[in-house]
């Protein structure tokens, strides 16, 4: 093992596996790299550095390849994202080849494209984890993450907007049908909009039981029970009194193709939203609106957690037996919280007969 020098850079040699490697200090101060060389030397006696293979594959193969194994569609969509702006900055380059010092460029490159902190970061997961995979295959000696720190995107997030029970009164008053049951649905559940609420199925809806099965999501603490409260399983019945029966086994479904579900409801939201005279805000966050309020109204924060499908396995391993008691608890919490902020002025209980948009 020792250091020898190219043109102004340090390399180190050292024997590993019963072969000789040689690798760059990727520096011109010789202390630096005896330091780098002593690393190198601890994580081959500890038996944690190996040599790459020598086909390493490359970087858009293997990404697709990883981004095929996934599972769920969406987290799938989501990846092939990620590895179309990956491979636009680093090319089709072995990813053998990939170092700390190419991914704080790729950081400062998509920073100077003005590209938000949270989608590079979500860039950089995929690519840690495709260097998680490689290594473990021996197809890299070491991931380049290592050393690599994500970004900051606490201070870019959007604040939601908390929706008032005045405020909510009057979305559902102006709003048509299936927009008004859809925001009753999140707010009285906190169901996922896409993911979950356009796609929920009508045999997944137990009104003898009170209960709605989430049976698809990416993570196992999305696939859940989630009680309804009584609010949610009037405007539910009402909506399929509406439709009549054998419409469709989807709760939303496309007034066009009944066989399918509503995949987006952007325009119609925007346009119920201006109707309401509300300033405009994503109706994710009626997702938040049902965090924030079920917590005001003395759930507890994993119980919460527990009710929106939010991974804690911890938690799970605790309470797996008691949950659904403390689920249904918290939401007739949010139905008491409810009746006490709308006491003063009439509940909304008409129905709207405006058409699907």
């Amino acid at each position: 093992m020792g250091l020898y020098k190219r043109g102004r850079t340090w390399w180190m040699s050292f024997t590993a596996e019963g072969r000789q490697h040689c690798e760059s200090t990727k520096t011109s101060n010789k202390r630096v790299a005896q330091k780098i060389l002593d690393l190198r030397k601890v994580e081959v006696i500890e038996g944690h550095f190996r040599l790459p293979a020598s086909n390493a594959p490359r970087l858009e193969t293997f990404g697709t390849s990883f981004v095929d194994s996934v599972p769920h569609p969406i987290t799938r969509k989501r990846y092939k994202s990620s590895i179309v702006n990956l491979v636009a900055h680093f090319g089709d380059i072995p990813i053998s080849t990939i170092t700390t010092e190419g991914i704080e460029l790729f950081k400062d490159a998509r920073l100077a494209s003005k590209v938000r902190a949270a989608t590079i970061n979500r860039d950089l997961a995929v690519l840690r984890r495709i260097l998680k995979i490689a290594a473990k295959r021996r197809l890299v000696a070491a991931t380049a993450f290592r050393e690599v720190e994500m970004l900051e995107e606490r201070k870019e997030r959007r604040r939601p907007h908390i929706l008032t029970f005045d405020e909510e009164k009057l979305l559902l008053a102006t709003a048509p049908d299936h927009i008004r049951v859809l925001v009753t649905l999140i707010l009285e559940t906190g169901l996922r909009s896409r993911r979950e609420a356009l796609a929920l199925k009508w045999k997944d809806i137990d009104f003898a039981n009170g209960v709605i099965h989430i049976r698809q999501s990416k993570s196992l603490a999305g696939r859940r029970i989630v009680p309804m409260s009584s609010h949610c399983i009037k405007e539910l019945l009402a909506w399929r009194t509406l439709l009549g029966p054998g419409f469709s086994e989807y709760v939303f479904a496309s007034p066009i193709r009944p066989e399918t579900h509503l995949i987006d409801v952007r325009v119609a939201w925007c346009k119920a939203v201006k109707a309401a005279g509300l300033d405009y805000f994503w109706i994710y966050d009626l997702r938040h609106t049902f965090a924030s309020r079920i917590t005001e109204a003395g759930a507890s924060p994993i119980f919460v957690a527990q009710i929106m499908g939010h991974s804690s396995p911890n938690i799970l391993q605790t309470y797996v037996i008691a949950v659904d008691d403390f689920r249904r608890s918290a939401i007739f919490k949010l139905e008491t919280l409810r009746e006490i902020r709308t006491a003063e002025s009439p509940q909304y209980t008409g129905q709207n007969s405006t058409t699907i948009q």
